[in-house]
């Protein structure tokens, strides 16, 4: 785990800078499926999560289209598909209890998984490992976010 402005941010997920989402990459234990869920960043940013609304399993979505609404004390909004694909799972456990996501962001608390349909094209718009995370530094620095003192 690597932190950054009092922000942890695993260096194996990729990430879609902007919007604060991550992704696990395709893996055999997840059926050659992605999972998706915001980061430390943006349940920062978003306050204490009180609602979140994946959308359903089966549905195709079009790489930037919203996979889930998440509510919180301060923000409602969607949260984009870092790649395109078809959602094979959501997260019922973070939908009963929001919670979650708020508590363990990068395990419990992921949002959906989806089959992707562009997964070498898609994923050379996010940035991981290394090179990705400081790229997401100077983001934070530029932007001026900070994450609170707890993780």
């Amino acid at each position: 785990m690597t932190r950054i402005n009092n922000c942890d941010l695993p260096a194996d997920l990729y990430y879609l800078m902007d919007r604060h989402v991550w992704l696990r990459p395709p893996s055999e234990a997840e059926g050659g499926a992605v999972v998706v869920g915001i980061n430390d960043v943006a349940r920062h940013l978003a306050g204490t999560i009180v609602a979140v609304t994946p959308k359903k399993a089966g549905r195709a979505v079009p790489k930037g289209q919203s996979v889930a609404t998440i509510e919180s004390s301060k923000w409602v909004g969607p949260v984009p598909a870092p790649v395109s694909g078809e959602i094979v799972e959501v997260n019922e456990r973070v939908r009963k209890n929001p919670r979650i996501v708020n508590e363990d962001p990068y395990g419990a608390g992921w949002l959906v998984k989806l089959r992707p349909s562009a997964w070498d094209a898609d994923r050379a718009g996010l940035v991981t490992g290394s090179d990705g995370l400081e790229a997401y530094r100077a983001f934070l620095e530029r932007e001026g976010i900070q994450c609170g003192g707890t993780s």
